[in-house]
């Protein structure tokens, strides 16, 4: 086979915010330098180099497409090994396929102890084949859950890049935006949500670290966008990061940020999805391994709520309260339940006490596509 081997770099790649030039190949990250710099919270760091919502986008007639890349998978100390990332391939907006990458470095978390051990391995390739022949537009989407090194992209037929002509969609929120739980990266509610409403998606959800970091907002800031939310809530309470006094302040700040990068985009402000466990019971939360597999739940005291901690019903209130009171024609505010509510909660439970499954991703992202983009709401038009 003739292969016409194509650089990656800007041109190709979407949803990344930095693309760093590394010895094992292209890293992308979601967060620019000026932020990781002022970073330093190890699971942040992982979690912005994994790159959910980012994806090569390209037009080509190729028949066959490979990517090389070096991955980096993440287990976890006592549980069995994860399934590989999936690679999601997306046709003229069509979802045609999924494909893995083997080998790549393999890093062991310990969730009690918070260290972690890598094993280095070498490069792997996606390969998709037989596809229709004629130009078409190509998506191929990476792993949500796998830090990812781009080496090499190569078709059978030449590769043009393909300009960005639909609205620009970034949002922020925690491991649920990040995609914890999906089939996919395609598959993720965000991806899914900007699937159905026909806009591009640039996704700084991160697992565990959606906490109002001011080097956050400032990059949502500096992002071109049309539109813009952020989903808040979950990781302040099971990180036990902050109490009531502090939290209106905080959002405040968060939002004036991105107001000063944004001044009339429509921006949402979500708030978290039923979570049973910290309704009504504080943080923080743990990981909870009791019945073999692993589960979280809430180490808190209800009765520390009176005192300023902060739960879940709290966050809601407070978060409806902000939005009202800020006079902001182009803010609103988008309640987590009426995304996934007590009445989901029986017929799609979470698995792990925390996350949704890859059908309730399904549910949230549909919602949200119909709700907030479509006639009559917030990012209608």
């Amino acid at each position: 086979m003739q292969w016409i081997i194509t650089p990656v770099g800007e041109e190709l790649v979407r949803g990344a915010l930095e693309l760093e030039p590394t010895r094992q190949g292209l890293l992308p990250h979601r967060l620019p330098a000026r932020a990781r710099a002022q970073n330093t919270d190890s699971r942040l760091a992982m979690a912005e180099t994994q790159p959910s919502g980012v994806r090569l986008a390209f037009r080509t007639s190729a028949t066959v497409i490979e990517l090389d890349t070096h991955r980096t998978k993440v287990g976890y100390e006592g549980l069995p090994p994860l399934p590989d990332g999936s690679y999601d391939l997306i046709l003229d907006g069509v979802p045609a396929g999924a494909g893995t990458v083997s080998g790549g470095d393999v890093l062991t978390l310990d969730m009690m102890s918070g260290t972690g051990s890598t094993q280095p391995g070498a490069p792997g390739t996606v390969r998709f084949s037989d596809l229709p022949a004629g130009d078409k537009n190509v998506e191929i989407w990476l792993p949500y859950n796998e830090t990812t090194r781009l080496l090499a992209l190569r078709t059978n037929a030449p590769v043009s890049a393909v300009p960005v002509t639909r609205r620009v969609w970034l949002h922020h929120g925690s491991s649920i935006s990040h995609g914890t739980g999906a089939a996919g990266p395609a598959s993720t509610w965000a991806a899914l949500a900007a699937a159905r409403a026909g806009v591009e998606l640039v996704n700084l959800g991160f697992s565990g670290s959606a906490l109002l970091d001011p080097f956050t907002s400032r990059a949502m800031r500096d992002t071109p966008a049309d539109l813009v939310s952020v989903k808040l809530g979950i990781n302040l309470v099971n990180a036990d990061l902050i109490r009531l006094r502090a939290f209106g302040p905080a959002v405040h700040g968060f939002l004036d940020t991105i107001r000063e990068g944004h001044p009339e985009a429509p921006l949402a402000v979500i708030s978290p999805l039923l979570c049973p466990i910290h309704e009504d019971t504080p943080g923080p939360g743990a990981p909870d391994f009791r019945d073999g597999s692993l589960r979280f739940r809430a180490t808190g005291d209800p009765r520390a709520v009176a005192e300023g901690k902060l739960t879940l019903r709290v966050i809601r209130q407070e978060l409806a309260r902000i939005v009202a009171a800020r006079g902001d024609a182009a803010l609103f505010y988008v309640d987590g339940l009426s995304l996934y509510g007590e009445k989901d909660f029986a017929a799609h439970p979470l698995p792990d006490a925390l996350h949704p499954d890859a059908a309730t991703h399904r549910l949230v992202g549909e919602r949200f596509a119909d709700t907030v983009f479509g006639d009559g709401g917030p990012f209608s038009g």
